[in-house]
């Protein structure tokens, strides 16, 4: 069997995205996995939001699966990984790791990570033959919002909360305010950049990025997929990143960042979406005392076994599927 690796083009997005939702759909065991995700688009967004870290698999000439990459300074990710259901354990997924390890070199990652099936032991010796260890589960969270409409129309309700969406910020200041969230990602990993995912959900229209002040100083942000064509979908609103600046408010200021995007939700009447690692374990609480319920679990695998920002006293969301 012949398998070339080259990079995936815009004309290949169409299969790539059958591809990926009969693969996790039969994995998962749907009746029809086809309609596996809905509405919602993991595939084009990904590669509007960097053609050169999305990658493809031919077998005898014909597309056999996707990867894509994601560079967040200092740390990155990939996924989703997907090969056709025809071609599972012939050693198409193992040669579409290969490029994005590349990618982790170029970029100069110190801690790479991704999310996986906890419960198969296939897809977890695969991630470790390319140095990936798996630690603490990640719980992909949901809630309702009917009441956050009314209470964002409320004249008193949240009044120190103060919000600022990235889609009202002037072009000529956008620089400014990408500059202030990498000073608060850097505080909670060194180095760590989500300015990519800002840039692509404003770009694309995916939905918006919540800033959350105290005063003038940036405490909180939230990166949101919402509606059709995102990686939200029908009815939801995603969040893809979220974190609280470091210190002894650290947990105060999350639930002002959840708050926000609450209200973000409700406005539009949606229900919430959002990863958090079990390593973090307060955020992880705080998140179920709001009422978030878990509706599915994977592992974090981490390379290298260090704990990066999954650990107690980080106040971040974000699930790295």
């Amino acid at each position: 069997m012949n398998i070339a690796v080259r990079p995936l083009r815009e004309h290949d997005l169409g299969e790539a995205d059958r591809i990926f939702r009969v693969a996790f759909g039969t994995f998962i065991g749907m009746p029809d996995p086809t309609t596996f995700a809905g509405d919602s688009d993991w595939i084009a967004t990904r590669w509007r939001t960097d053609p050169s870290a999305a990658f493809a698999a031919d077998v005898d000439g014909q597309l056999a699966g996707s990867v894509f990459a994601t560079n967040w300074g200092s740390v990155g990710f990939f996924g989703p990984l997907t090969v056709r259901r025809d071609l599972w354990n012939r050693g198409v997924g193992r040669r579409l790791l290969e490029p994005v390890m590349e990618c982790f070199t170029r970029w100069g990652t110190r801690h790479a990570g991704l999310y996986t099936f906890a419960e198969s032991p296939k897809h977890v010796a695969l991630y470790q033959r390319f140095g990936f260890y798996p630690r603490f589960l990640t719980a992909i969270m949901m809630k309702a919002a009917p009441g956050a409409a009314v209470d964002a129309a409320t004249p008193d309700a949240n009044a120190d909360l103060r919000a600022t969406r990235f889609s009202e910020v002037a072009a000529d200041d956008q620089g400014h305010y990408l500059a202030a969230v990498r000073e608060l990602t850097d505080e909670v990993f060194a180095g760590l950049d989500v300015s990519v995912d800002i840039r692509a959900v404003a770009a694309q229209r995916l939905g918006d990025t919540l800033l959350v002040w105290d005063d003038s100083e940036l405490v909180g942000v939230a990166v949101c997929h919402a509606g059709a064509g995102t990686e939200a979908g029908s009815g939801a609103c995603y969040v893809k990143f979220a974190a609280a600046r470091p210190g002894a408010d650290a947990g105060a200021r999350f639930e002002r960042v959840l708050d926000a995007v609450e209200r973000y939700a409700g406005a539009r009447s949606t229900s919430v979406a959002l990863g958090i690692n079990l390593g973090r374990e307060d955020a992880y609480r705080r998140a179920l005392a709001r009422g978030y319920a878990t509706a599915i679990q994977g592992v974090a695998m981490h390379r290298p076994n260090a704990h990066g920002f999954d650990h107690p006293d980080a106040y971040v969301v974000a699930d790295w599927r």
